[in-house]
């Protein structure tokens, strides 16, 4: 008979860790306050926050201004350094293949994504670039922390940008005039 794995007595995740993700859902929220998709990251070394970023591609006309892109800028500014093996990394969606190598790149220790995405997800979903044995860094990776909220607040946007295209519609086939005309002008 085989020995069984210790029981875990500690959680998954620290009240320091749902701390940061709390802080994270905040910056989606700043997202969604400037029309982006809501997306936030905040960054923590040893358990201090070093920097946040939300989501900006539109408003800043940057494709790589994803919130982990933008936290991770600040940090590296912050900490005067382009490698930081000590940061931990705080996002509520799964980071896309950009962000993860960014990520891989800067040397960070941990990411922790809150909801999945399951059409550019990088960390297990579409693939998962963090577990590719070839690369030279390996960043842990853990994800499910305050999921629900994250996935609620994607949707909730996503489902409020979907009733304004509709309304949208709505409104310019009001203005373009359809039928048959039903009186003419006799003043020609």
């Amino acid at each position: 008979m085989g020995k069984l794995p210790p029981l875990m007595t500690e959680p998954l995740f620290t009240p320091a860790d749902e701390y940061a993700m709390r802080l994270a859902l905040d910056q989606a929220q700043n997202a969604w306050l400037v029309g982006e998709v809501p997306v936030g990251a905040v960054i923590t070394r040893g358990g201090q926050v070093v920097a946040t970023g939300y989501n900006r591609p539109i408003t800043t006309h940057d494709p790589t201004a994803h919130a982990e892109i933008v936290a991770l800028r600040h940090a590296a500014t912050l900490l005067e350094n382009y490698r930081l093996p000590e940061c931990e990394l705080f996002v509520t969606l799964e980071p896309c293949a950009m962000c993860a190598m960014a990520l891989m790149h800067a040397r960070f220790k941990r990411v922790v994504f809150a909801a999945r995405d399951p059409k550019t997800g990088v960390a297990g979903s579409v693939i998962d670039l963090f577990g590719q044995p070839q690369l030279n860094h390996h960043t842990r990776v853990e994800s499910g922390l305050l999921a629900d909220a994250s996935a609620q607040l994607l949707r909730d946007f996503f489902n409020e940008r979907r009733e304004a295209a509709r309304a949208r519609r709505a409104e310019r086939q009001g203005l373009i005039p359809t039928g048959e005309a039903t009186h003419l002008d006799d003043t020609a």
